[in-house]
């Protein structure tokens, strides 16, 4: 028997929020960050699952990160919106119903802006949230430290980049593991 708190392959969706060039110059982390997000798309494509990438106003915020786009898969959906709220964006709530999934493993940009309010309205709607802290990020550490206290506090289930995916393997003799810990590791 598996625990509720434990992510089910079976039902689980990766959502990055707006890790999007204009970030890479105001945030001290972003290369870090965008690198960490990356090897998650990355690895949810390795072991098949899905996962949705937004874009916050990018005409003027620019595309997601080469790194990130680099590791997406072909079929990635990509979500462009102006709400702070993935959930603005009908778009985004489409592509999260049409994944089927009931557990939203959450990263991106800026923790206590985008990834706050989409972690609230995913709450909201009865998603239960994994919150990768390991790739999140705001321009400055106060912000980023709210945002995450803000969103544990409503209910969004802390976590990080290796603990998500050890949970969806579950067993080292599963077929992805060398190549996922190869990635994380």
């Amino acid at each position: 028997m598996t625990h509720a708190n434990i992510l089910d392959r079976n039902s689980v969706v990766l959502v990055v929020v707006d890790i999007q060039e204009a970030f890479r110059a105001p945030l001290p982390d972003f290369a870090l960050i965008a690198d960490r997000s990356a090897r998650a798309v990355q690895a949810f494509a390795m072991l098949g699952l899905p996962v949705i990438i937004t874009e916050q106003y990018p005409k003027g915020l620019g595309k997601t990160a080469e790194e990130i786009m680099l590791s997406a898969p072909e079929n990635v959906a990509i979500i462009e919106k102006s709400t702070f709220s993935a959930f603005g964006a009908s778009e985004f709530t489409e592509a999260l119903k049409n994944k089927g999934a009931n557990q939203v493993v959450l990263c991106g940009l800026e923790a206590h802006i985008c990834v706050n309010q989409t972690a609230h309205d995913l709450l909201a709607a009865g998603y239960q949230v994994h919150l990768l802290q390991d790739c999140v990020s705001s321009r400055t550490t106060h912000d980023k430290h709210t945002g995450i206290k803000k969103m544990q506090a409503s209910g969004a289930i802390p976590s990080n980049l290796e603990m998500a995916l050890f949970e969806l393997m579950r067993d080292s003799k599963h077929e992805q593991f060398k190549q996922i810990q190869g990635l994380i590791k």
